[in-house]
């Protein structure tokens, strides 16, 4: 355990840096991944109650990397029901002390404060009770999110940003997406009961795990019968397609494509000619990869092509589509139970500049939509500033702008609806917001 604990605080430690997880943890050893990913999630949903007890349990601000590991230990001595959040992980006090303190002696930036870590550690398990009050006051260890993030949604949705802060700190259930070109979900889900896996269908072709499983055991993952994705943006196609039927001769733009969901779930449920672009070469080989997997991707009528959809005069050949599907950059906050370093990678000053990536993408796009044609504008986040407000923006500089009905804010889990299509599936969506836009005759 003293490993883990080692590679979990040097992962919390360049969080706090400004890394990503999804760049950290594939630096960590293979066979210690799976536990190292399992505890810095922990870590990182209980950081802000972390924090909160450092500050009382050190005179003098220690070393970042002394903090993270303090963090770490503390954090996996928090009881669930008081942290606000259930991870399945439990250890004695004494037991990650002690392993606290071996870790510590791994690391030569640590290891002469493996003394004072332990000391540290001990006073907690002294003092528990008193040290827990005083840091209940803090918001930000309350609800364990920067207190930016809590403010702004006690903003945006004064009456669930409790359950929405409350939803963020659960893990997310595992959710498919069955291919419905290879498999009925009936039958998928019959093979899943074969194996002693229970779902629950979500959507339209979405199969809601009650418990996680490894892909590899997903029966005829490797062979396409499945994706995984959350219940929110399976939505994403039925909103686009939904109303009409679908040619080959239909042109239909999924502008930031990457890692290829939605993409593969338009192909799966319609035979159109399909562009998908994305700015990231090798995130473009992740779409082409998942294409494959799913025996999609006719080159007759799919392309995936490197490209900034912000530059339409780079890519563009001229011919209007008759769909659009723009799942713009933005700031996560809606996937926070699945990303939970996302909270304390943000700035607030992340909303204003990616809600104007986002306008200018809009801006951009707009003109290459034939007159009759949608689009379905999509983030996965619970802020309004790139959601409602933005398409109200919108719709207020484009008169030829129909809007048509939408999900609107999807919240998380916990949280109750703003928006009339939330109807809370098992295990709940993740936050997302989705608006469809038509486009009226001249």
């Amino acid at each position: 355990m003293a490993t883990q604990l080692h590679h979990t605080a040097r992962c919390v430690r360049a969080v706090e840096q400004g890394h990503s997880l999804s760049d950290v943890l594939p630096q960590v050893a293979s066979e210690l991944r799976p536990g190292v990913q399992a505890l810095t999630f922990h870590v990182l949903r209980h950081l802000g109650t972390a924090r909160a007890l450092v500050e009382q349990l050190v005179q003098r601000k220690p070393d970042a990397t002394v903090s993270a590991l303090l963090c770490t230990a503390l954090s996996l001595m928090l009881e669930d029901e008081e942290a606000g959040s259930s991870s399945g992980l439990h250890y004695a006090a004494h037991t990650v002390v002690n392993q606290a303190v071996d870790a510590a002696r791994q690391d030569r930036s640590t290891a002469r404060q493996a003394a004072f870590i332990n000391a540290c550690l001990r006073r907690y398990l002294r003092e528990r009770p008193a040290l827990m009050a005083h840091a209940m006051r803090q918001p930000q260890a309350r609800w364990n999110h920067p207190l930016w993030w809590i403010e702004r949604l006690q903003r945006d949705h004064p009456e669930h940003w409790q359950g929405i802060l409350a939803a963020n700190n659960q893990p997310g259930p595992m959710t498919l997406r069955v291919n419905r070109r290879l498999v009925e979900r009936s039958a998928y889900q019959q093979a899943l009961r074969a194996m002693g896996v229970a779902s629950t269908p979500v959507g339209d072709d979405g199969l809601v795990l009650d418990a996680p499983q490894p892909v590899e055991r997903l029966p005829g993952f490797a062979q396409g019968h499945c994706s995984v994705q959350d219940a929110a943006a399976q939505l994403a196609a039925g909103l686009l397609l939904e109303g009409r039927d679908w040619s080959p001769a239909d042109r239909v733009l999924d502008a930031c494509a990457a890692p290829g969901g939605k993409t593969a779930h338009l192909l799966e449920r319609a035979d159109v000619h399909l562009l998908a672009l994305d700015v990231d070469a090798r995130r473009c080989e992740r779409v082409d990869d998942t294409l494959k997997r799913l025996r999609l991707g006719d080159p007759n009528r799919t392309e995936v092509r490197c490209a900034d959809a912000a530059k339409p005069a780079t890519w563009w050949d001229g011919q209007p589509f008759d769909a659009i599907l723009l799942d713009a950059p933005c700031t996560a906050s809606g996937i926070v139970r699945r990303h939970p370093d996302v909270r304390w990678l943000r700035r607030p000053t992340d909303v204003a500049q990616l809600v104007a990536v986002q306008r200018g993408m809009l801006e951009a796009l707009w003109p290459l939509l034939k007159p009759g044609g949608r689009l379905v504008d999509v983030t996965c986040s619970v802020f309004r500033a790139e959601g409602a407000e933005q398409v109200q923006t919108f719709l207020e500089r484009h008169t030829n702008a129909v809007h048509r009905p939408s999900p609107g804010h999807l919240l998380p889990a916990s949280a109750a609806s703003a928006g009339e299509f939330n109807d809370n599936p098992s295990g709940g969506y993740d936050g997302f917001f989705y608006t469809r836009i038509d486009k009226a005759a001249p």
